[in-house]
């Protein structure tokens, strides 16, 4: 049997963060992803899926996603029901996020973002992925961050004339 889901969406709205009697920490989030085909219309529909993801990788999707980022989510299908108010039995299926991936810098102009957020370097223990950051340098505020990437569509040798290699530095 196989039952696996690879998503990549945005977030409609900031996760919620919730601990478990015993302390456990749980994350609930909607992934919005976009379908790969359109509408009768010609527009483009999505998809909004619920997603659910436990432990420390659920306070790091709590602190590090918000409305509108870029995510991917790695996990399983899972169906579940409970008896609602009415007596009535609800069934819920959603994903149960084995990892999520953060596929946008941290202070990236996604979703509805203010584009004058300020910039500061994280900790250690902001870093979700473990290890030092090693950051030398704080940047000052305000300041574009655009300029530290690179568009995939853009040569980045194009104004720096020839290149000059030697065959030794070649692997080949």
């Amino acid at each position: 049997m196989m039952n696996r889901v690879v998503l990549v969406g945005r977030l409609t709205k900031d996760p919620e963060l919730r601990y478990t009697p015993s302390g456990a920490a749980v994350a609930t989030f909607t992934l919005a992803v976009n379908r790969t085909f359109t509408n009768q219309q010609g527009e483009r529909e999505a998809d909004f899926i619920n997603c659910v993801i436990w432990r420390k990788p659920a306070e790091n999707v709590a602190n590090f996603l918000k409305k509108g980022s870029l995510a991917g989510v790695d996990g399983r299908l899972q169906t579940r029901s409970y008896e609602g108010q009415d007596g009535k039995r609800v069934y819920v299926t959603e994903v149960q996020a084995e990892s999520v991936q953060f596929l946008e810098p941290r202070n990236s102009n996604s979703g509805n973002r203010n584009d004058n957020m300020n910039y500061s370097a994280p900790r250690e223990q902001d870093n979700p992925f473990g290890g030092s950051n090693n950051y030398q340098n704080q940047r000052p505020q305000n300041q574009n961050r655009n300029n530290d990437y690179t568009r995939m569509d853009e040569d980045p040798f194009a104004n720096s004339g020839q290149i000059d290699i030697s065959d030794d530095d070649l692997p080949f």
